[in-house]
């Protein structure tokens, strides 16, 4: 039996943390705030989990890949 869902209810929409402070562009040596949207694997969030808007998901990929590259953050756990 499969649970069913109420009717009538959507779920809260994620906002965007980076929107919300206004940033302009992520850094990738802030690594406490990309510790936060990588798991404890050290894979990269998606958009629907971390509820980041498309144009900050692109720049906090890009510096976490950057910050990979450079070890400042692992890019798989061990």
């Amino acid at each position: 039996m499969a649970m069913k869902r109420e009717r009538g209810r959507k779920p809260k929409k994620k906002i965007c943390s980076f929107c919300v402070d206004k940033v302009s562009s992520i850094d990738y040596k802030d690594l406490p705030k990309l510790r936060r949207y990588t798991t404890e694997r050290g894979k990269i969030l998606p958009r629907r989990i971390s509820g980041n808007c498309a144009k900050h998901q692109r720049q906090m990929t890009l510096a976490v890949k950057r910050a990979r590259n450079i070890a400042l953050l692992p890019f798989t756990a061990e």
